[in-house]
């Protein structure tokens, strides 16, 4: 037996087709052959004809497991392994397993058997399967809550498609063999509606014909066969990117939709030098028009157009090759054949279509390389062309003693040469011509006529000519190459520059803007952005345009926003890079729109996380005193009882002390949610310290037990108001948590940053590392009666310190306790 056991699925597009028959038909069959076969589950669903397929097989009993109250019957793992059958039959591979079981999923008990050695036999619907999941759901509108990996079917050593067309099923289904009649009816109008059933039996047999694909590459790629095998119709569509791209793309998906099973892919192939091309903008609109037609873009890198294509098709496997017709002329395409005619000569098995289109042969949409040279160049270069070779001609004609018709020729081929780097192609032809005509006319006897005597010297002028326009031709084509390509090193610098600065900067628009106007020599640069209707400057640098209408080249970033330069215009190449710019300006904007969004969220989360501890906080001190009143309150209406004076005044006393309880409670919450929606706006104002101190502590219990030691003199910059609250909260807090008579001391000082109030008490205090956490919402820190406050009273008192300009800290105090430190302006420090 191998290491591994092998696996095999009966593959079904919905229940009662079959699967579960069809297993336990193979099982029989293995049995009289003499294989040990075992069930380890099968799930009958009361139908007659599978509970007589498994007569005779030997049954693993199943596990009995209590879950929740309830006994369920599962899969034995542990007897199967014990009893390691060569062959166990597992129903229902996509089962979840009662909570308690060994793997939560039934397909990890098999890969479990699997691993042991033993084969395994197994049923599965096409609907379970993981990646389906969401197609099924859209199809019957029920989304399936048991499913298997993909890979785990997929690793199968053989699948099975137990197919059943969507009539028959559906009779099989009103006669009662699927399910019981009580479901007939709603199952019928429901998920084994016949356009469900169709829909799931498609799904299943292109699932499977895709597992068919697979095995099938694999299999040519192992034996190395390069010929297509027309399998399956698969059309590749080749792209130059031009503007027949698009009529190409909807020939191919034509074709393609007059089979079933039918694929179709556009190809586009990148020149490797990467000198030309079509634009990234100009792909994805490829991208998107062969998407929207049911096909895929792929794009191949490689010199030979042709040889590119024939290699993409048959390594996937096409029957068939669509190439657009020629743009070139009759005599371009004659003397040099196009990618059309050489994929046609090498196609071999392939079906090579040229599709005629409205661009073919089309002089005025031939593409070709721009000249780069301006008009001032190509005026030089004509003049350099008539004018060079007469003057050489002058000189040479002055020197004849010296050189004969090799040199002649070989002096004038290096003026032609020099015309195609001064002013291109053009020009260097008419030098060719020009010089040829100079050396029969001066050089060539007879002299000053076009007669020529030697017919050796009538060859060597005719070659002059050809190998002259031949060099000056490739002279323009390497020097426009070399522009080209110097652009191309550009324009990878600065793209390389974008993708670092979009990896390592922040989110610095002007630090962009001036990026590109340094890159495209423009005097300024800038973002317009769409504010009521009008366009308005977002981000600038250098000297910007004052209007999109000023600009002298704009590109659109988003549709709201747009990147605008002024001082250059800018050629094609370079408006593709400023491209690159706008989507780089797009991604910072994006980036600060995701940070504002997070800032909302994290303070979304702050404000959720408060208002769930402030409901849990506030359940139980809010019950509290409103239970006290109300007690107190219905004593005091009970005419069955007569309450003493004394009693009264008590009860009198506790709904007193329970409602101020109450309105101390309240008036925090107010003033925790205005600090944290920043509607706290404190007047400042110079304040006596010692009066406002002492009118705090007017308003606190205990108020006796504090000690004020201030100089009358102290001024402060504060809200009078708030700052009596901030005073009277931490010296509430300093009385809860110091034990009488322990005293509790209030003094001041002035520092070289304004004021402080220190307010010490000799309670228990706290560790250093909660000194923080003090002055968060609902903290309680420390031995404090359950219910005496909610926590609130320091996060106010230090959020109303911070409105003032102010800080509030804690530190200890010497010889026990905590001291809060309260640093507060001076008028002429604010000033």
């Amino acid at each position: 037996m191998d290491s591994r056991g092998k696996l095999r699925v009966y593959l079904g597009a919905a229940p009662g087709v079959g699967k579960t028959y069809a297993m336990l038909d193979e099982a029989q069959r293995r049995v009289a052959r003499g294989t040990d076969v075992v069930v380890g589950v099968v799930e009958t669903h009361g139908r007659e004809n599978t509970a007589k397929a498994l007569a005779g097989l030997e049954v693993v009993p199943r596990r009995s497991m209590d879950y929740r109250g309830t006994t369920y019957l599962e899969m034995d793992l542990d007897g199967i392994l014990a009893r390691r059958p060569e062959v166990v039959l597992v129903d229902e591979l996509a089962h979840t397993n009662i909570g308690g079981s060994l793997h939560e999923k039934r397909w990890q008990d098999v890969e479990a058997i699997l691993a042991a050695g033993i084969h395994v036999i197994t049923t599965v619907n096409i609907q379970h399967l993981e990646s389906l999941n969401d197609v099924v759901e859209a199809i019957t509108g029920q989304r399936q809550r048991e499913t298997v990996p993909d890979r785990v079917v997929r690793q199968a050593d053989a699948i099975e498609l137990v197919d059943m067309s969507p009539q028959a099923l559906r009779r099989r289904m009103a006669h009662g063999n699927i399910y019981s009649h009580d479901k007939v009816d709603a199952a019928l109008g429901q998920y084994f509606r016949e356009g469900n059933l169709a829909a799931l039996r498609e799904l299943a047999l292109l699932w499977l014909a895709d597992r068919v694909d697979e095995g099938l590459d694999q299999y040519r790629e192992k034996h190395e066969i390069d010929s297509t095998w027309a399998t399956r119709e698969r059309i590749v569509v080749a792209l130059t990117g031009g503007p027949e791209s698009a009529a190409l793309l909807r020939r191919a998906a034509r074709i393609a939709s007059r089979g079933s099973g039918g694929e179709w892919m556009a190809l586009y192939v990148a020149r490797r030098d990467g000198l030309s091309g079509v634009t990234p903008d100009q792909l994805l609109k490829l991208r998107r028009t062969t998407e929207d037609l049911g096909g895929t873009l792929h794009t191949v890198v490689g010199d030979d157009t042709a040889t590119a294509i024939l290699d993409f098709a048959r390594a996937e496997n096409a029957s068939q090759v669509i190439i657009g017709a020629s743009r070139r002329g009759r005599l371009s395409t004659l003397l040099r054949p196009g990618v059309g005619e050489l994929v046609i000569a090498a196609s071999g098995d392939i079906d090579a279509h040229v599709v005629t289109h409205d661009y073919a042969r089309r002089k005025n949409t031939t593409v070709r390389a721009s000249s780069n040279l301006s008009r001032g160049r190509l005026y030089l270069g004509y003049a350099f062309g008539i004018l060079a070779p007469l003057v050489a001609s002058e000189l040479l004609v002055l020197t004849d003693s010296l050189h004969g018709l090799p040199t002649e020729a070989m002096v004038l081929m290096a003026v032609v040469v020099g015309t195609a780097l001064v002013g291109g192609i053009v020009p260097a032809i008419i030098a060719a011509v020009v010089s040829s005509l100079a050396l029969n006319l001066v050089f060539t006897p007879p002299l000053w006529s076009l007669t020529i005597a030697d017919p050796e010297n009538a060859f060597a002028i005719g070659l002059f000519l050809v190998v002259g326009i031949a060099v000056a031709s490739v002279v323009d084509r390497a020097a426009r190459n070399t522009v080209l390509a110097r652009k191309a090193r550009a324009e990878s610098d600065a793209l390389t520059v974008l993708a670092h600065s979009l990896l390592h900067a922040g989110d610095d628009v002007e630090t962009l803007l001036a990026s590109a106007c340094e890159l495209f020599g423009a005097r300024g640069a800038a973002v317009f952005g769409a504010v009521d209707g009008r366009q308005e400057v977002m981000a600038a640098s250098g000297a910007p345009p004052a209007s999109l209408d000023s600009a002298d080249v704009t590109v659109s970033i988003d549709e709201s926003t747009t990147l605008a330069l002024c001082g250059r215009r800018l050629d094609a190449s370079d408006r593709r890079l400023l491209k690159a710019y706008a989507a780089h300006a797009a991604v910072l904007a994006e980036r600060t729109r995701a940070h504002q969004a997070e800032t909302e969220r994290a303070q979304l989360a702050v404000g959720n996380k408060t208002r769930t501890a402030l409901l849990a906080a506030v359940s139980h001190d809010l019950r509290s005193p409103l239970a006290a009143v109300k007690a107190a309150a219905g004593s005091l209406r009970n005419t069955d009882i007569r309450w003493s004076p004394d009693d009264e005044a008590q009860l009198l006393e506790t709904i007193e002390d329970s409602a101020d309880r109450l309105n101390a409670l309240v008036v925090n919450l107010l003033d925790m949610s205005r600090i944290q929606t920043g509607a706290v706006r404190p007047t400042l104002t110079e304040v006596d310290l010692d009066d406002t101190v002492h009118q705090a502590i007017g308003t606190v219990a205990e108020g006796s037990r504090i000690a004020v030691r201030l100089d009358e003199s102290l001024v402060a910059l504060a809200d009078p108001g708030l700052l009596e609250r901030v005073v009277a909260n931490i010296c509430e807090n300093a009385i809860k948590y110091s034990p009488p008579p322990a005293p509790i001391t209030v003094d001041g000082s002035r520092t070289s940053r304004g004021v402080v109030i220190r307010i010490a008490d000799s309670g228990p205090g706290i560790a250093e590392e909660n000194h923080e956490r003090l002055f968060a919402p609902f903290q309680r820190l420390g031995d404090v009666p359950a219910g005496d406050g909610v926590g609130l009273g320091l996060a106010v008192a230090q959020g109303l310190t911070e409105a003032m300009g102010g800080t509030l800290t804690a530190e200890d105090t010497p010889g026990g306790g905590l001291t809060f430190v309260l640093e507060l302006t001076t008028p002429q420090e604010q000033s």
